[in-house]
């Protein structure tokens, strides 16, 4: 099972930096989700485009998770070479992840 069967996401950039918003449809999926994506597995799946450190906040009244991904976009939008230098598809790879234990709940 993939993380989009159980939450969907947002992103953005915000200069260099990408932010994911990812919400859970339920509550047993939030702490599935919290228990799972941790800032080390986040730091290993993202860590191939070059990344800087990850923080986590969770947000409980909401079931979502925030995700701030340090210096991801090279420099940013304007000034990046890459071809989407952009965070808004950042969410898309994050809820195709599939490295989760999601299917023994």
């Amino acid at each position: 099972m993939r993380i989009q069967d159980v939450a969907y996401a947002r992103s953005s950039d915000k200069g260099d930096h990408v932010d994911i918003g990812l919400f859970a449809y339920v509550e047993p999926s939030y702490q599935l989700l919290l228990e799972e994506l941790t800032v080390d597995r986040l730091q290993k799946f993202f860590a191939p485009m070059g990344i800087g450190k990850v923080d986590r906040y969770p947000v409980p009244g909401l079931l979502a998770i925030k995700f701030v991904i340090h210096n991801a976009l090279d420099g940013g939008g304007a000034r990046s070479l890459r071809a989407d230098n952009q965070g808004k598809t950042w969410s898309g790879a994050l809820l195709r992840y599939a490295q989760v234990r999601l299917d023994e709940r």
